[in-house]
């Protein structure tokens, strides 16, 4: 096992993939509720807008900061140096490509749900004039869909960082985390309790070495 396999955040937001089938769900019971308004191609292009854009924009321009839960993160100054290495990895390895490729896929998976979309109508009890609350539950839903996504994708691909790699990985400096990462919510000392004391890290870190 890697050393930097020990960061839970890392499998927080791993299994996080693991509630993409109940946010694809929601896209479902919006899509089936009441009658659409608009043409379908219309509705679907702006659903697809509402959950592709805001995640692809960031994922290629400041990626999502793991070190957070919810609705708080951990202040970039509060971060450890084997935190900070690991945001060294995440800016330098998550692939553009498979991001883009991911968002397609995503495109795909909303017209499989709509092509299906009718047989949650039965289980929907809203009329006819709540499609619009349907369209938003299903924006919403297809939003969180494809963050959970995309943030697991890009922690498998830190994930099969080699041991050898690791160690020459730089700490990513503090100043620059807030402008070069997206930090969500509200940001505090601490979330989770701490595994193992820093100075544990920073003995294998490169800088110690003369």
């Amino acid at each position: 096992m890697r050393s930097f396999w020990t960061e839970p955040f890392l499998w927080i937001h791993l299994a996080g993939l693991a509630a993409l089938p109940l946010t694809l769900e929601f896209v479902a019971l919006g899509l089936a509720t009441g009658e659409p308004l608009l043409p379908i191609w219309l509705e679907l292009l702006i659903l697809a807008v509402i959950g592709i854009a805001p995640v692809l924009w960031m994922q290629l321009t400041r990626p999502f900061d793991i070190f957070s839960l919810l609705v708080v993160a951990l202040k970039p100054d509060r971060l450890t140096e084997s935190q900070r290495r690991l945001l060294s990895l995440f800016d330098r390895k998550t692939n553009p490509l498979l991001t883009i490729m991911a968002a397609g896929f995503m495109v795909w998976v909303l017209w499989q749900i709509y092509s299906i979309a009718p047989l949650a109508a039965g289980v929907v009890p809203w009329t006819v004039q709540w499609h619009i609350a349907g369209l938003a539950l299903a924006g919403v839903g297809f939003l969180a869909s494809h963050l959970f996504l995309q943030v697991p994708l890009s922690v498998v691909q830190v994930l099969f960082t080699s041991e050898a790699e690791w160690a020459a990985t730089q700490p990513y400096p503090v100043e620059k985390i807030p402008e070069n990462f997206t930090v969500p919510g509200f940001r505090v000392k601490q979330i989770l309790p701490a595994i193992a004391p820093e100075s544990s890290s920073a003995e294998s870190s490169p800088e110690q070495v003369d």
